[in-house]
């Protein structure tokens, strides 16, 4: 809690402890690079021509474009000046729970299993299309088939995975939002089951069981929005009692009267 803020309020009961002030300008350019790279990325991946191939991972990456927009909405509700309530006292730290939440951990599940279809992609490693137009008609033309590089990446297939252990130490070194909104032991659980989420679905995504992955990311995207919706709810509940029971605030009270 920063030195500034009361602990205690006038009702003689502790204070909610509340996320620091935070520069709305950084995370509004976050928001920009979360908003078109996977946005543009899910675009090109429909263009290949391999929706089914990339499956779910496409859907995850639009979902974290569109909640990018979302979450700039939250940031531009933000003020402190005249007229300015509890809502839009807590609209910087809202859209930061929508970014964390429904952008940054769909965009952690959709990379790893992306970065396997496309190291694996018919398509891409078709040597019909590798070698020109006209190697390509007559592939079609003669019936052939398109047949998938043989990529062996090995271990290394788990490099951009790697993402997910910065994150969790983002979420439980206090850095994140939700830092705030959960008790420590409610924000300890809830970040291993997103890391254990991912883990799993990856996993599925290998083995072939896309039902399953699809399961298991369903899970943690509606894991996500209740999160989201009881941190922005309990943020603001927190911002009006330290605004009702702010000593400073009785002060100023009692010197208008």
């Amino acid at each position: 809690m920063s030195k500034d803020r009361a602990t205690v309020g006038t009702d003689g009961q502790p204070l909610p402890v509340l996320p620091p002030e935070r520069d709305a300008r950084v995370w509004a350019r976050a928001c920009r690079i979360m908003f078109y790279t996977p946005g543009f990325l899910a675009l090109l991946l429909l263009k290949v021509g391999e929706p089914a191939g990339f499956g779910i991972s496409i859907e995850l990456l639009m979902l974290a474009s569109m909640s990018a927009v979302v979450a700039v909405i939250f940031m531009g509700s933000s003020s402190d000046g005249l007229g300015a309530d509890a809502s839009s006292r807590t609209g910087v730290w809202g859209g930061c729970l929508v970014l964390e939440l429904l952008a940054v951990v769909p965009l952690l599940t959709a990379v790893p299993s992306l970065f396997h279809e496309l190291a694996n992609s018919k398509l891409l490693h078709d040597a019909a299309t590798a070698t020109g137009g006209a190697a390509a008609a007559a592939a079609a033309a003669s019936g052939a088939a398109a047949v998938a590089a043989d990529v062996t990446l090995g271990a290394s297939e788990l490099i951009p995975a790697v993402a997910i252990l910065p994150f969790m130490l983002y979420q439980l070194a206090g850095y994140g939002t939700l830092h705030f909104v959960l008790p420590k032991a409610g924000n300890m659980v809830a970040n291993l089951g997103i890391l254990v989420l991912i883990i799993a679905a990856f996993a599925a995504n290998r083995a072939g069981n896309f039902g399953a992955e699809k399961a298991l990311v369903g899970v943690l995207i509606v894991a996500m929005v209740v999160l989201v919706f009881h941190g922005v709810l309990k943020l603001r509940r927190m911002q009006q009692r330290y605004d009702d029971f702010h000593p400073d605030k009785a002060k100023d009270k009692k010197a208008a009267a």
